[in-house]
């Protein structure tokens, strides 16, 4: 098995060559893999510095990106750059912690998507503030796509590359983080097998976030409606 880790990437430079290799070293053992930087110009050099730090890994790809940019589309062109028959999507500011990895792709095996879940028992988040925003998105992310997913917006997750035969892409793969929720909705109507593990998300290491409460808040709940809509 060949499993790719897509790491989509902007204005990361403070963050990224050590999760590469936290990622190198928390990958289990026998597993062929390859990870992806893929950056969007990052004007702090992300990029080059993944190119010059790595040049001699061939199983770290560093895609840099020009036009069209944006963060779910950094997660598209990952995927579509893939070798593997494993995907598996991680945030590039270490929220998503690498000790999680041979779990998530341990229970892959059975499961078509599995995702790293802060609100299932057991899940937790170290960013009190975050926690209870994204708290709130997924209560009513819940109540408007009837869903029983209690994490719609993690984004760390692995999935089989089969599994993804079908989804609209160009639906799915824009805007930044409701991309998620627009993936776990087609892969369910589409009676994919969906698993969430309790995951521990962690405080960003370095850089500032891209988050902005409200305005992330009505743009979720207006993709959600639409979704939602559409779907019938």
């Amino acid at each position: 098995m060949l499993v790719s880790v897509i790491l989509p990437t902007y204005n990361e430079s403070g963050n990224i060559v050590p999760l590469v290799r936290a990622i190198q070293e928390n990958m289990p053992q026998g597993v062929d893999f390859e990870i992806l930087v893929v950056d969007d110009n990052s004007p702090d050099g992300t990029y080059p510095l993944v190119r010059d730090t790595f040049q001699g890994d061939a199983r770290v790809v560093p895609v840099l990106r020009t036009t069209d940019r944006g963060f779910a589309k950094s997660i598209r062109a990952g995927i579509e750059q893939a070798r593997g028959d494993q995907i598996l999507v991680m945030d590039t500011d270490f929220t998503h912690d690498p000790v999680e990895i041979p779990r998530l792709l341990h229970v892959a095996k059975v499961y078509d998507l599995v995702s790293g879940s802060r609100f299932c028992p057991g899940g937790r988040m170290q960013d009190t503030r975050h926690y209870l925003s994204s708290l709130l998105y997924n209560w009513v992310l819940r109540v408007i796509l009837r869903t029983q997913i209690q994490d719609n917006l993690g984004g760390y997750f692995t999935v089989n590359r089969a599994a993804l035969e079908g989804v609209p892409f160009d639906i799915v793969f824009r805007g930044y983080g409701e991309y998620y929720f627009r993936l776990l909705y087609f892969l369910q109507r589409r009676r994919r097998s969906v698993v969430e593990l309790p995951a521990s998300y962690l405080v960003r290491s370095a850089g500032k976030s891209k988050s902005r409460f409200f305005k992330m808040f009505f743009t979720y709940m207006w993709s959600a409606i639409s979704l939602r809509v559409k779907g019938r």
